[in-house]
């Protein structure tokens, strides 16, 4: 069975708290399309990149697509990734996303998070129709080419197939209770 969710899937379920001191469930977004990614405080490719995605966030978020931001990093792997880091960043940055914490990495493993940033589209069924990657360079934007997600939003709300459907996500391995900061699940090692 592959690690990662596969193009067609269902959302899993979640119920996790976020930095505006809610709790959030799956059925609370009932947006059009739903984007959940994988991200965290400290990863040079989400910082690198998190600008970017906040530009294609507000493009979108007016044609009904939702951006939930969730961080499932091990804060005795990284201490920066701690639920009160996130609060911090979040009122530095103002995202435009909700940014959930999954302290317990079940949300992470449900989905098959490969990276940090590691984005999921779902549709309106929430099944899954793009996952990867956000943009060809997410550590050095000043080098993208491609932006993905931007490309896969575009095509579906204009009712079209998505014609890349599938990237490889590039960025920071997640991190793992207990293991090793470049640990990745065995199902996951030929995916990358």
């Amino acid at each position: 069975m592959p690690f990662t969710l596969q193009i067609g899937d269902k959302a899993p379920g979640f119920e996790l708290p976020a930095t505006d001191g809610n709790t959030y469930s799956l059925s609370d977004f009932d947006s059009e399309v739903l984007v959940v990614f994988f991200t965290c405080n400290h990863c040079p490719y989400v910082v690198g990149s998190d600008e970017v995605t906040r530009k294609t966030a507000e493009k979108y978020m007016a044609k009904g697509v939702k951006f939930v931001g969730i961080n499932s990093n091990s804060v005795n792997t990284n201490a920066t990734d701690s639920f009160q880091h996130m609060v911090e960043r979040m009122a530095e940055h103002a995202f435009p996303w909700l940014y959930l914490h999954d302290e317990s990495q079940e949300v992470a493993l449900k989905y098959g998070a490969l990276r940090t940033p590691h984005f999921y589209i779902f549709d309106t069924e929430r099944r899954l129709v793009y996952t990867g990657r956000g943009v060809d360079n997410p550590r050095v934007t000043s080098e993208i080419t491609v932006n993905d997600l931007d490309r896969a939003l575009e095509e579906h709300l204009a009712g079209e197939a998505i014609s890349v459907p599938l990237t490889n996500p590039i960025g920071c391995n997640v991190k793992w209770e207990g293991k090793d900061a470049h640990w990745m699940p065995a199902e996951a090692v030929d995916l990358v």
